[in-house]
């Protein structure tokens, strides 16, 4: 069942440094808000695949202050990388899913979709004689 009550869907998880979700549902969709703060829109990934919605986000900076005779007064770097994984069901294609980031937040909307039952196939055999 996607976003089931017991784990709303979350598949994995290995985040290092945010990406708390909301998962709201509604009549039609379910909605996600991902909160990812200092991230941009280019840092983002979605990714569907065998039912699984996977939200991959990355990020480097660097800060380096030099005084006028080039040496280092102060050096940082930064890097961080978050990814959640949420079951989503088979029924869902790439072009149900909408997105958008705008504030540090990305918005997922993911329709209800009902699981097409599978239509037993009959295969029949050839008979020699």
């Amino acid at each position: 069942m996607p976003f089931g009550r017991r784990d709303f869907g979350l598949a994995n998880s290995s985040i290092t440094g945010g990406m708390s979700t909301d998962v709201q549902e509604f009549d039609d969709k379910y909605q996600l808000d991902l909160e990812l703060p200092g991230f941009k829109k280019e840092d983002i990934q979605a990714e569907l695949k065998d039912g699984y919605l996977t939200i991959n986000a990355k990020h480097e900076e660097n800060k380096d202050e030099k005084d006028e005779k080039g040496k280092f007064i102060r050096r940082e770097r930064y890097s961080g990388q978050c990814q959640r994984s949420f079951y989503v069901g088979d029924a869902i294609t790439q072009e149900d899913i909408k997105a958008n980031f705008e504030n540090g937040v990305l918005k997922v909307e993911v329709p209800k979709k009902e699981a097409k039952p599978r239509v037993e196939e009959k295969k029949l055999i050839a008979i020699e004689g």
